[in-house]
C-alpha cells in the first residue's frame, strides 16, 4: 500500500456508518489517510474504503476489533500504527446508546455502555500515547450533550459520556504538551435507531436555541478544525444548536 508519507493518518473509531463515516470521509478531503475502525460492520466499512481509495489510492484502510476486549483494543493500536507506518490523530468516536432505567439495569448492561463509552477510549489513548506524541498528535473524543445534562432513563449512558469529557480535560494535562486532547459534544445531529415519537422529536428540538437539527457534517468540520488547532486542548466544543442553553 502506499505511503503517501506527506498526509497524516487518522483512526476513527466506529466509522463504518453514521457520523463516524462523515468524520472519516471528511478528514479525507483534508488529505489524511484514514483507517475505518469497526466491530461487526464489515461489509459497510469495506465499501467505504473502497470509495476513499477510488478517490485517492492506497488512502483507506479498514481494522476490526472489539472494544469491549481490552487485548482487542491493544492489538487495533498496534495494528493502527502498523497500517500506514505512523498514527496522528485519534477520534474516538464508537459509542453504544440504550437505556438503563434505575431499578433494572444489568452488570451487563453496565459494562457494556462503559467498556465502549470509556474504558476503550482511555486504553486507546495510552496504547497509542508514544506515537502520538513523537508525532505531535492529537485525540478528539466525541462526547454528547448528555454528558453536561443527564437525559432521563438513561443514567448509565450519561455518566459514561460526563466520564469521557473529564477525560478529556485529564488527557489534555497527562498527555501534554506532546499531544492536545479536545473533544465534540453533539447534540441533536441524528436520532438515534430506537423509536423516538415525532412528538419526542419536536420537544428537543423546540428546546434548542436554532429549532431544527443539525447534521453529521457540522460534526466532522469540527473535528477537522480541531486536528489542526495547534493552540487548542482540553476543550470540549458543544455542536448543539444552542441545546445546551435551554435544556
Amino acid at each position: 500500500m502506499p505511503k503517501n508519507e506527506n498526509n497524516p493518518v487518522a483512526l476513527i473509531t466506529g466509522s463504518a456508518h453514521r457520523i463516524g463515516a462523515c468524520i472519516a470521509r471528511h478528514l479525507h478531503q483534508q488529505d489524511y489517510r484514514v483507517i475505518i475502525h469497526y466491530h461487526s460492520s464489515a461489509e459497510t466499512a469495506q465499501k467505504l474504503v473502497d470509495e476513499l481509495n477510488q478517490r485517492r489510492a492506497g488512502s483507506a484502510a479498514a481494522l476490526k476489533a472489539n472494544l469491549s476486549e481490552p487485548e482487542e483494543i491493544t492489538r487495533l493500536a498496534e495494528m493502527a500504527v502498523k497500517c500506514f507506518g505512523q498514527l496522528d490523530l485519534l477520534v474516538n468516536n464508537a459509542s453504544r446508546f440504550f437505556p438503563t432505567p434505575m431499578g433494572d439495569v444489568t452488570v451487563a448492561q453496565w459494562e457494556n455502555l462503559v467498556n465502549t463509552n470509556l474504558r476503550a477510549p482511555f486504553f486507546l489513548a495510552q496504547s497509542l500515547q508514544h506515537e502520538l506524541a513523537a508525532n505531535r498528535g492529537c485525540i478528539i473524543n466525541i462526547t454528547d450533550v448528555y454528558g453536561h445534562r443527564p437525559l432521563e432513563h438513561h443514567p448509565v449512558y450519561s455518566m459514561t459520556k460526563a466520564g469521557l469529557i473529564m477525560l478529556t480535560k485529564s488527557l489534555s494535562k497527562e498527555m501534554g504538551p506532546e499531544v492536545r486532547v479536545n473533544g465534540v459534544s453533539p447534540g441533536a445531529i441524528i436520532w438515534p435507531d430506537s423509536d423516538l415519537s415525532d412528538k419526542r422529536k419536536s420537544e428537543i428540538l423546540d428546546r434548542t436555541s436554532l429549532e431544527r437539527i443539525g447534521g453529521p457534517d457540522d460534526i466532522a468540520e469540527t473535528v477537522a478544525f480541531l486536528a489542526k488547532a495547534d493552540y487548542v486542548t482540553g476543550q470540549v466544543i458543544a455542536v448543539d444548536g444552542g441545546r445546551l442553553v435551554d435544556i
